[in-house]
């Protein structure tokens, strides 16, 4: 009756290595360490650039626990400060011979402490997060009206240009606020614009005003359309964003919209909010130049002479010098779009959307310059490196142009990206920011787990001594439920900060209210007169339908706060759902388990340790009168 099959114990076996070898890393701490990551958006760290920091770290006889590549950047972590500074200078040395222009950041940074043996078997702590770690937090808000108005100033453009090519004459398109107005002298010459531009502008929708000689077709975004364009912007911005803090060597960042047109920026480890501030409000311009590949070019490439008056010399991606004329044919401005995708030959490619301007310069461009190269120039902290350099092959037109030639999918996606994201869509400004220092991180760490750790005392303390043994049973429920949320947590890398730390004392509360429930139905069962394995059987299994509704009940709850909230409250509702569906496991499966392997195997069981029982005594009968 009160027995597990063998099966049963081997999956709670497991479930309780998984939880101790995936909790494990959260107990070691951290190490100083040396990040490296980009320094600019056109340099990438690679695997190539872990065995130069390696390098870098044996000529200077400095040694290290570990060299890794992980992600976007190279971690080393030693064991103490005094050699993390002279690691930092060695390896700023060898990977930036020119300090004034440096390819690499070198970052200071904490990474944990845990064995090598744990990362093989991608078990790593929890985030910490900034009330937690200290660091800086920003609250900016996206002018959406700019994004709208960038957009309309666009269109004006391109509806000049729609009706110049269909050859439909009109008398002025001009905006008036996020309204475009186009003019024209007689209603068939308006029919004609009106059924082109329906054709031609989706995202538009036209109205006729006025009569006679002046009719006027007045057209605006659609409701769809301006909600795209502002997602849009909003996710330009947050890509571009997260390009930029690259370069505080920030391990963790929190990058992430609030409401509409809101973006929070949490950077955990970063004291220096001037720092943090120059990095985010940096601005990156695009332009395109034509190569110049005279014989005066050449001879600069080669040592022979001298740079041609009117031009400059860039450096390609792959390291390789290129002549490039001073004018510029177009610039970001000019660029409404860019995409990566695949030409006419299946192989990857960059597409480019022009606006009206940039679209009739490029054609004019194209057609006077085939068969030489363009390159197109990403511009940051006044540094100019080339993204590309194709050769033109035609005339191109309409506004939309292709980048392609010997690129992987990823180089086109990364290319498509930069382009995309030199600059912010729209401007944003900084609403709120904050400053948290390490020591009140520190104490909050402290805090939050003394309250964790006395509360689960107290709570173990009171249920040994009013349910005696399976008042034991029901504490070490708790603590492999609570063994099982760090490890879920961990294994899911998310991010604890302080409302997460109560949702973890909350939910010991509300965990070992299943085992109460448990307890008190065997309680009442021993009080009828039921048999103590009877008890226990029926305890267990009618108790479990009212343990089910309201930990389902509760779940709905924290699944509301978890689609609906945001920030502190998202955190607090992750943990707090994950500790629901942790605490359904932990307190019916696992002690039950433990209870059977005590009790099933007695056959003639008296009595069980679960506190005074005290039996109902029946009312005796009132006397006749």
């Amino acid at each position: 009756m009160n027995r597990y099959p063998f099966w049963k114990y081997l999956v709670l076996v497991a479930a309780l290595m998984i939880g101790v070898i995936y909790t494990l890393p959260n107990w070691f701490g951290e190490a100083p360490a040396v990040q490296i990551s980009s320094g600019r958006a056109t340099v990438k760290v690679t695997e190539e650039v872990r065995a130069r920091v390696a390098q870098a770290l044996s000529s200077a006889g400095i040694a290290s626990d570990f060299v890794q590549f992980e992600g976007n950047s190279v971690r080393a972590r030693f064991n103490d400060t005094d050699v993390q500074i002279k690691a930092k200078d060695a390896i700023a040395k060898a990977l930036n011979p020119d300090p004034a222009n440096p390819d690499f950041v070198v970052a200071l940074n904490l990474i944990s402490r845990s064995p090598q043996w744990l990362a093989k078997l991608h078990a790593f702590p929890m985030y910490l997060g900034l009330d937690l770690r200290g660091g800086v937090h920003f609250l900016m808000e996206v002018d959406m009206k700019a994004a709208l108005a960038k957009k309309n100033d666009a269109l004006v453009g391109d509806v000049r240009t729609l009706l110049r090519d269909k050859g439909i004459r009109h008398a002025g398109v001009s905006k008036d606020g996020e309204r475009l107005q186009v003019a024209f002298r007689d209603g068939a010459t308006l029919e004609a614009a009106r059924n082109h531009l329906l054709e031609k502008l989706a995202d538009l929708e036209w109205q006729t005003t006025g009569s006679g000689t002046e009719l006027q077709l007045v057209g605006q975004l659609k409701p769809a359309a301006r909600i795209a364009v502002q997602e849009g912007a909003l996710k330009q911005n947050i890509n571009t964003l997260h390009n930029r803090i690259n370069e505080l060597g920030v391990a963790e960042p929190v990058i992430q919209q609030q409401g509409l047109n809101r973006v929070v920026v949490q950077l955990p480890g970063v004291q220096d909010t001037a720092k943090a501030k120059d990095i985010i409000g940096r601005t990156a311009t695009l332009e395109v130049r034509l190569v110049d590949d005279s014989a005066e070019a050449l001879a600069a490439l080669s040592g022979s002479g001298p740079v041609p008056f009117g031009t400059e010399r860039f450096q390609e991606r792959g390291g390789q010098a290129l002549i490039v004329k001073r004018q510029a044919v177009l610039t970001g401005e000019n660029l409404n779009d860019a995409q990566a995708g695949f030409d006419d030959q299946h192989s990857p490619a960059v597409h480019l959307t022009l606006d009206a301007r940039g679209a009739r310069i490029f054609k004019d461009v194209t057609r006077e310059n085939i068969n030489k190269r363009m390159a197109i120039i990403l511009f940051e902290k006044g540094k100019g490196e080339v993204v590309t350099a194709p050769v033109i092959r035609g005339e191109i037109g309409g506004g939309r142009v292709q980048i392609s030639g010997a690129m992987t999918s990823t180089e086109a996606a990364d290319t498509a990206l930069l382009l995309r994201a030199g600059s912010l869509a729209a401007p944003m400004e900084i609403i709120e920011e904050r400053t948290i220092g390490p020591t009140l991180g520190k104490e909050n760490i402290d805090r939050g787990f003394q309250s964790v750790l006395w509360g689960f005392a107290a709570v173990a303390g009171f249920m040994c001594v009013y349910y005696m043994l399976f008042g034991l049973f029901s504490s070490l429920a708790l603590g492999f439920n609570l063994l099982m949320l760090v490890a879920v947590l961990s294994m899911l890398q998310a991010t604890l900060s302080l409302p997460g730390m109560a949702a973890i004392a909350l939910v010991l509360g509300m965990a070992i209210d299943s085992n109460v429930l448990i307890n008190e139905r065997i309680r009442e069962e021993l009080r009828g007169g039921v048999a103590p394995q009877t008890a226990i059987h029926l305890g267990y299994e009618r108790a479990f339908a009212t343990i089910l509704d309201s930990n389902v009940t509760t779940l709905i709850a924290g699944l509301a706060l978890l689609a609906f909230g945001t920030g502190p409250v998202k955190g607090f509702a992750v943990v707090h759902c994950l500790g629901i569906m942790t605490s359904m496991f932990s307190s019916v499966m696992f002690s039950r388990a433990l209870v059977n392997l005590w009790y099933g195997r007695k056959r003639k069981l008296q009595t069980v340790a679960i506190g005074q029982v005290w039996r109902q005594q029946a009312a005796a009968p009132a006397d006749a009168q």
